[in-house]
């Protein structure tokens, strides 16, 4: 065999030569520029999942609500004529949408900051050193398992205006049934006791998972200093808690201006009442859709509410945040 057709060999210490000719040389660049490529488009496609995700189930349902809010669309008929703004216009001038905006924004403040509040004192109890810690930090989640469904069935029967075990207390003690279906304030009251049921205990082990990455040496210098278990709750906790606090009452804020299953479930009806009195504004949307087959002003409420838990969720990080802010300066 001639010397010329043997392969070349490796230099010592230096990278093996590429192929003689151009094609070797085409080779190597594409190789190269395949690696550049993978460097910077792996990160992206990574995280491309999520966008998809979003995009698929979030972003699209968004803008084809807002376009169909821009028609005469019916249920049977399907898309009708451009309407531009008049499903707005028509639905803003209902007594109906105002009434379930008042019932959505009274549930609202009525469950979510109870919530928020007893979330903190149940997440501080379970992280002090109970017996079967597991089992009680398990057990706070149960009635966030249980069915919507399920939940307002019970408390349905709980809050019976007649025969109810709530009103049957009350005669008890002396004092007079409520009428939990009439009253409006009342139902309210019944209705959010359905969601702090529900969400107080899913919140409480957020909060129990932020007090827990709290470093145990910031208690032990409290204690040193004197401070007792109720100081270093408001002094040291729940300072070192603000962004989680921050989350909680954001999400809190979404889901209570969404709520739905809770008053849907509380009668049989499912109108939110003989006089619509807590009738919330999903459950306004469901009855537009639904019942009057017309999507064009259910959507139109939709992005309504859209734009209403957009400002108050602003609003809550803002206010929050500057709450925050001035007590780090403290």
């Amino acid at each position: 065999m001639a010397v010329t057709d043997r392969v070349k060999p490796r230099r010592a210490g230096g990278p093996s030569l590429p192929p003689e000719g151009t094609k070797g040389v085409r080779r190597l660049a594409f190789s190269q520029q395949v690696s550049k490529w993978d460097v910077k488009l792996s990160p992206y496609l990574y995280i491309s999942p999520f966008f998809i995700l979003f995009a698929v189930t979030g972003l699209f349902p968004l803008v084809y609500t807002a376009w169909v809010s821009l028609h005469n669309w019916n249920l049977i008929g399907g898309q009708g004529k451009f309407t531009g703004l008049e499903n707005y216009a028509f639905v803003v001038s209902q007594p109906y949408f105002w009434n379930a905006v008042g019932n959505t924004f009274s549930i609202f403040v009525l469950s979510s900051v109870p919530q928020v509040v007893i979330a903190l004192v149940i997440a501080a109890v379970l992280d002090a050193n109970l017996r079967a810690r597991t089992f009680w930090r398990m057990g706070v989640l149960v009635p966030f398992v249980v069915a919507p469904v399920a939940v307002g069935l019970i408390f349905n029967n709980l809050f019976a205006d007649q025969f109810g075990l709530i009103n049957e207390m009350l005669k008890a003690a002396g004092l007079d049934p409520v009428r939990w279906h009439s009253d409006s304030v009342a139902s309210h009251l019944a209705i959010a006791t359905m969601v702090n049921f529900r969400w107080t205990g899913y919140n409480a082990l957020i909060f129990l998972a932020a007090m827990q990455a709290i470093p145990r040496d910031v208690f032990e210098a409290a204690t040193i200093d004197g401070a007792g278990r109720l100081r270093q709750f408001f002094s040291v906790t729940v300072p070192m808690l603000r962004p989680t606090v921050i989350f909680v009452v954001i999400t809190s804020t979404i889901g209570g201006l969404q709520i739905f299953d809770e008053p849907r479930v509380f009668d049989q009806s499912g109108l939110g009442g003989a006089d619509r009195q807590w009738q919330t504004l999903t459950m306004y949307i469901w009855e537009l859709g639904w019942g009057q087959r017309n999507f064009g002003r259910a959507s139109a409420v939709a992005w309504l509410l859209f734009l209403i838990i957009v400002v108050i969720a602003l609003l809550n990080f803002l206010i929050t945040k500057r709450i925050a802010s001035q007590g780090g300066r403290k």
